[in-house]
């Protein structure tokens, strides 16, 4: 039911390295300083101990050798869209979305690929083994034109949460002069500005959502009214 994904890299990696090694739940008052000191990072309340990440490079780092073998060999061209589908194949684990994504042929797009742990490993990678590139423009195209050839057929965007991915599905949709269905489901607030708390009315005036739309915005954690949106509509239809 699913034609586009688009994450961060941080949806990317940590799915991939939640297969590997726990993440642990913690809390957000927990001092920085002492979870320093004990080798763990906080994500919200989330804790990730640092060997989870040495885990990672330990399982990536083959890959992107094959990978850049590959560019020499085959003259492959490298897009972020279709690095995620390779370490999708690789995880090869179901508790992995990237996995499923892979599996069914859905592409997930992260046009800020290197804004995380997997920006360190290409980093790493590349000062070890120079040469891999990955080509993002081909990546604009392929999901700008997921939007234009909708053509007249509908297209709809479910937002969790905001920012560039946000911007990324909108942007595409723009180019077919908006999408037709909206649901945003976030808890960041217009007043400051930002992309990420703006209501729906304001990407009709820039043609990502059309005036005629469907269009909501929901502020609660998504991951509280995601699982219930899914129970109530979509789920519905598998049974």
């Amino acid at each position: 039911m699913v034609d586009v994904l688009v994450t961060t890299a941080g949806g990317i990696e940590e799915d991939l390295i939640k297969c590997l090694a726990p993440t642990y739940k913690g809390d957000f008052s927990l001092s920085g300083t002492f979870l320093r000191s004990k080798g763990l990072n906080r994500i919200g309340n989330l804790l990730v101990p640092n060997d989870n990440y040495c885990k990672f490079e330990d399982w990536i780092n083959p890959i992107l050798n094959k990978m850049l073998e590959e560019q020499s060999s085959k003259n492959t061209v490298w897009t972020p869209s279709k690095v995620i589908a390779r370490l999708g194949k690789e995880i090869n684990d179901k508790s992995s979305y990237l996995y499923w994504a892979y599996k069914n042929g859905i592409p997930v797009y992260c046009p800020a690929l290197t804004d995380g742990s997997l920006g360190d490993m290409l980093y790493c990678h590349s000062i070890r083994s120079p040469g891999l590139l990955i080509d993002i423009v081909q990546d604009i195209r392929a999901i700008n034109e997921e939007a234009v050839r909708a053509g007249l057929r509908k297209t709809g965007m479910i937002i969790l949460g905001g920012g560039l991915p946000k911007h990324h599905i909108y942007n595409a949709n723009m180019m077919r002069n908006g999408a037709d269905f909206a649901v945003i489901i976030n808890t960041a607030q217009e007043f400051d500005g930002s992309d990420s708390g703006a209501q729906p009315d304001e990407a009709v005036s820039w043609g990502k959502i059309r005036g005629s739309a469907k269009s909501i915005k929901v502020h609660c954690d998504a991951t509280i009214a995601f699982p219930l949106l899914v129970a109530a509509t979509f789920a519905q239809r598998t049974k």
